[in-house]
C-alpha cells in the first residue's frame, strides 16, 4: 500500500492499482505495506495497516484483507464489524500460538468448530461441524 518514502509507492497508486487487479476479476487485496527500504519510518502501532484495507475497500469495491499488528480476538472482530475489511490476515500472531483462532473464539463467546478429523482431539469440546456460532 505504501512503501513509507519520498518517491516510494503511495496509497493512491495502491488505489489506482487495486482498480486495475479488480479489472483482471482479483478477488481479494492483502493490504500490506513497507519492509523494502532502510530510509522507511513506518508509525507501528496496533492495527496500523488497517485504514489502507478500509480505504481500498471503499474506493475500488474490492474485498480486502487488514494486516498490521492486529493481535486480539476484540481487535479483529471490531475490523470485520465495523466494515474496516472483509478478513483479518494474522502472520506474527499465529507463529506466538497456533492454536489463535480457538482461543479467539472462546474469547468472543464462540463455540469453535473443528474439521471431522481433528474432533477427537477436542474431545472435551462439543462436536460441532458449523461454523463459529455465538
Amino acid at each position: 500500500m505504501t512503501d513509507w518514502v519520498d518517491g516510494g509507492l503511495t496509497v493512491d497508486e495502491a488505489i489506482e492499482f487495486s482498480k486495475l487487479l479488480k479489472a483482471e476479476d482479483i478477488d481479494l487485496i492483502d493490504c500490506s505495506s513497507g519492509g523494502n527500504d532502510p530510509r522507511q519510518e513506518i508509525p507501528i502501532g496496533a492495527g496500523y495497516q488497517v485504514a489502507f484495507a478500509e480505504r481500498i475497500r471503499r474506493e475500488v469495491g474490492i474485498a480486502t484483507g487488514a494486516v498490521g499488528m492486529i493481535t486480539s480476538p476484540s481487535q479483529a472482530d471490531q475490523i470485520i464489524r465495523t466494515g474496516q475489511a472483509d478478513v483479518v490476515l494474522l502472520a506474527r500472531e499465529l507463529l506466538r500460538d497456533p492454536y489463535w483462532p480457538i482461543h479467539a473464539a472462546e474469547a468472543l463467546h464462540l463455540t469453535p468448530s473443528y474439521p471431522v478429523q481433528y474432533e477427537r482431539a477436542a474431545a472435551h469440546r462439543p462436536n460441532r461441524r458449523e461454523p463459529f456460532t455465538r
